[in-house]
């Protein structure tokens, strides 16, 4: 955990400023309706209404709106702890692995703990100066607690590399 992994949670807390950031940077989460509920250190959750915008012909969730969701569990908690470090984070999906168990035909709500570990695997990245991934896991309910969906999304971790002068020299 950074300094500024504090910040970072309220920020994403913070309804209006948070919606305005999926607005501008996710507009496809923002108009779907994927919302964090609640954030910290080592837990997000995100849920997703089914409506129109996040249907599908069969009259439940779209399977990307799922994805958009669990991901997010999983991203802001990444985001969280690569916020303002030093060194820089370069961090990317490498993998979604999903399975489906039920039809999501109301809110699906989707939870990651894997805070602590994205943690160590993003201080490892930055003490090794090598990339390093991660499979964060994210479970996704409907309102009577039935699993609807689990996602195994993996995440890459690395130093981004500095710029150096065209002799080769390190400043």
């Amino acid at each position: 955990m950074t300094p500024h992994t504090d910040s970072f949670i309220a920020l994403a807390k913070h309804p209006f400023k948070f919606r305005v950031f999926l607005f501008y940077k996710l507009p496809s989460a923002f108009f779907s309706g994927v919302r964090v509920k609640d954030i910290d250190t080592n837990k997000c959750v995100v849920t997703v209404p089914y409506k129109w915008f996040s249907q599908n012909p069969f009259r439940s969730t779209y399977f990307a709106c799922l994805s958009m969701a669990a991901e997010m569990s999983t991203g802001l908690l990444s985001l969280a702890h690569a916020h303002k470090n030093k060194p820089d984070i370069s961090m990317l999906v490498t993998k979604v692995d999903s399975s489906y168990f039920k039809k999501a035909t109301g809110i699906t709500t989707f939870v990651c703990e894997d805070g602590q570990l994205i943690s160590e695997t993003i201080a490892k990245a930055v003490t090794t100066g090598e990339g390093h991934s991660i499979i964060a896991k994210s479970i996704g309910k409907n309102d009577t607690g039935e699993l609807v969906a689990e996602f195994f999304i993996t995440w890459s971790f690395k130093v981004k590399k500095s710029t150096y002068p065209v002799s080769g020299r390190r400043a």
